[in-house]
This record gives structure tokens, C-alpha cells and sequence, in this order.
């Protein structure tokens, strides 16, 4: 990303019309900063300015959480794009790349989810009768916790 401060004034946004485009509470913007994913500037009166380009780069988080990237992977991902210029669609293809299969499991996930919704899915409850067939005194509590029948791609987060 380009440097805040070689960035025509005019191309500066205040953080609230940053939050209101790319879909953010302005505490997030705040955080997401702190955390190294977008950088701005203040302004003479201390105001947090950014430049236009950060609409790019918050597009990318919000996509990168839908997948279900952490913040690690949101941040590495990041850091390889160009300091010296506004990312290019290459940029974004070379990123998203491996989302893919991720998404392809997920998505799997979510067809098995809603399959076996009315089954039991590991949880311990026992509270439904496939529940005592599929899960017999809670077996599935010595695999670890949560829903431990639950597709994996689901239990990622």
C-alpha cells in the first residue's frame, strides 16, 4: 500500500466515511490499523485520514472473514502486497487463490450441516433419539469439544 503521506489530499478519507463505505464500525478501522492490515494518518487536527486505497483492502478482510481466514492469514496475506502501489487485480487473484478449497470444504460442510440437522451432531446433549444411536453415552465427549460430528470445515473457527 502506498504511503499515507504521498497520497494527494485529496484522495485522504475521514474515518467515518471509510467505516460508512466499505461496511466497518469506525472501531474496527481503529483496531484493523492497530493490528497492522490498513495504515492512514492524522490530520492536522488529529483526525485519522486514509487513503482511498484502504476501501481495497477492507473489501479484501471482509471477503478473507467470509472464508474464514484468521487475522494471522488476513496479516500475511496483506504484507505481500506492493508498498509502492494500489494492488491490481493480479494482486487480488494471486491472494484469493487458495480460497478455493477452502471454500469447496466449507461448502460441503454446509450441505452435511443442513442434511443431518435433525440428527445428532456430537454436541452431548442427548436430548434426541438418533442422539442415543449415533452418540451412546456421549463418546463423542472423548474426541474433544463441541460438536464433534459436526463437519470439520465448520469447526474451524
Amino acid at each position: 500500500m502506498s504511503s499515507p503521506a504521498a497520497v494527494r489530499t485529496t484522495d485522504m478519507l475521514p474515518i467515518g466515511e471509510v467505516a460508512e463505505r466499505a461496511g466497518f464500525a469506525a472501531s474496527a478501522l481503529r483496531f484493523y490499523e492497530k493490528e497492522g492490515l490498513i495504515s492512514g494518518t492524522r490530520s492536522e487536527a488529529g483526525q485519522r485520514r486514509y487513503p482511498r486505497s484502504v476501501l481495497r483492502r477492507l473489501a479484501f478482510v471482509r471477503a478473507a472473514q467470509n472464508v474464514g481466514l484468521t487475522l494471522d492469514e488476513v496479516r500475511s496475506a496483506l504484507a505481500t502486497l506492493p508498498d509502492s502501489r494500489v494492488p491490481n487485480r493480479a494482486d487480488w487473484a494471486r491472494l484469493s487463490r487458495g480460497w478455493r478449497e477452502r471454500l469447496d470444504e466449507q461448502i460441503a460442510g454446509l450441505v452435511a450441516l443442513r442434511e443431518g440437522l435433525t440428527t445428532c451432531i456430537g454436541c452431548g446433549c442427548l436430548s434426541l433419539q438418533r442422539c442415543a444411536l449415533s452418540n451412546p453415552s456421549d463418546v463423542a465427549a472423548g474426541s474433544g469439544p463441541g460438536a464433534r460430528y459436526l463437519p470439520t470445515a465448520l469447526r474451524r473457527r
